[in-house]
């Protein structure tokens, strides 16, 4: 048996407004403010496009969250053609209605709730770098935006097919208009090889507004200098994800040297950046002062993972002016087992008081380079996560680590690998001492307020 639910007045109200499109036209401009957010999801939802057409230039808010309603597939391209008229009809006047306040168009699917509920400031959630952003603002880009313009916020996600029609539309609708707004891209995710593609869209955009960016296909070294100048202009960017550069092996070291330094010396742009994300970035090995040196504001979060680093790499990150703040860092996969632990100790001393989480997870540390870490790792007072895994670990060194980390009162989280010699001819007596480590340190773990996990791999590391 269904349950038939009566609607409200609200819905019949805008049943019938909806019926009688000349009415509910003449009548858009007495409405109350409030009863404009449901109507238009009801035109939206039945396609009452003349409707539509005339709420944009009437729309009493800042924002209008036009993606929270749609996917930018083909089936909505004429809503979107149908809005964007209604915009140019707004755009060809020099006058504008009383209570028009449109001042952005956002296109991505942010802001679900702003149709489903409005109350109160929900509205101010979809105006830009309000609410949804405040998190990772906190240092305040700033943007210069032109008087008067129309702001029109995507999310772009560039493969190797063209773009699908509705993003195909929006561009060229921006780029007749281009005087008039602003076309801004927060989040930028590019899987595709095809620079001269994606320099048309860069040219496009107001880079201003870019804050996100990750690259997730392989680029030779040359693609990645044409793309530099515009990471260079993206000013107020706070994360980059970059990975797996190919250096051809028909470049010389000249011409690697230059395309090299064609990207690194745009980080001296990047004075809001705070998520450095760089994985299997071979180019870079001995040649990473030129970019440490570059981050002059503080780091929250750096990765350079399955990389190759030299000696002078480690000691040009220890004196890096952007790592005072790092909460995060993760050098898995950087086989660190011929270097000096010298700057690693370093670069943990000066990182002590704000670092969170560290992963050295597969790094090949050996137990004499562990034993000069271990005082600089029991000053890193704030960690609640360590990852120590794939590195070849003795059950005496081990011992030592689990004293030291036993001091850190927020750490949760430690993983190792199982000590080689728990599987050698005298395993039965080191597996026997394993045991009473966990003991141990269950016991001292007791007064702590949180729990801690202690966890070690099945399959052990061996040196």
């Amino acid at each position: 048996m269904s349950l038939h639910v009566t609607p409200t007045l609200l819905q019949l109200a805008m049943q019938s407004l909806l019926r009688d499109e000349a009415l509910a036209i003449s009548a858009l401009q007495d409405l109350p403010m409030e009863l404009l957010p449901p109507l238009f999801k009801d035109a939206f939802t039945h396609k009452r496009l003349n409707i539509l057409r005339k709420m944009v230039q009437v729309w009493p808010f800042p924002c209008l969250p036009l993606g929270g309603l749609m996917k930018m597939k083909t089936p909505y391209l004429d809503i979107l053609q149908t809005v964007l008229d209604g915009i140019d009809a707004l755009l060809d006047q020099n006058t504008h209605p009383r209570n028009y306040k449109l001042q952005v168009l956002d296109l991505r699917a942010l802001h679900k709730d702003f149709w489903t509920v409005w109350a109160g400031d929900t509205t101010t959630s979809c105006a830009p770098g309000v609410k949804c952003r405040r998190k990772i603002q906190k240092r305040g880009p700033k943007i210069e935006a032109k008087q008067n313009s129309l702001k029109v916020f995507i999310d772009l996600y560039l493969k190797p097919r063209a773009l699908d029609t509705c993003l195909s539309y929006v561009f060229l609708w921006a780029k007749e208009r281009k005087a008039l707004l602003q076309l801004g891209c927060k989040k930028l995710k590019i899987n595709t090889v095809a620079i001269q593609n994606i320099v048309k869209i860069l040219e496009m955009l107001d880079l201003d507004y870019v804050e996100e960016v990750e690259v997730c296909c392989t680029w030779k070294l040359s693609t990645l200098a044409i793309f530099a100048p515009y990471l260079g202009r993206m000013k107020n960017l706070l994360s980059i994800i970059l990975s797996h550069i190919h250096v051809p092996a028909s470049i010389t070291p000249e011409e690697e040297k230059q395309l090299v330094s064609q990207f690194t010396s745009q980080f001296s742009n990047l004075q809001y950046l705070q998520d450095l994300s760089l994985d299997s970035i071979d180019f870079l090995k001995g040649q990473m002062d030129q970019l440490f040196r570059c981050l002059e504001v503080p780091l929250e979060i750096l990765s350079i993972t399955d990389s190759k680093m030299s000696e002078s790499d480690l000691q040009s990150l220890s004196q890096c002016p952007g790592i005072r703040q790092l909460k995060h860092l993760n050098l898995s996969g950087v086989i660190l087992t011929d270097i000096s632990p010298e700057p690693l100790r370093v670069l943990l001393e000066r990182v002590a008081a704000t670092l969170k989480t560290l992963d050295l997870e597969n790094c090949m540390i050996m137990d004499s380079q562990l034993d000069v870490l271990l005082p600089a790792l029991s000053q890193c007072a704030q960690l609640i996560m360590f990852n120590y895994l794939r590195n070849p670990i003795s059950v005496a060194i081990l011992e030592r680590l689990l004293h030291h980390t036993s001091r850190l009162n927020y750490l949760s989280l430690e993983m190792y690998s199982t000590p080689w010699e728990i599987y050698g001819a005298q395993g039965a007596s080191y597996h026997k001492r394993l045991e009473q480590l966990r003991e141990e340190l269950s016991k001292a773990m007791q007064h702590l307020e949180h729990n801690r996990t202690v966890w070690f791999s099945v399959a052990p590391c061996l040196p």
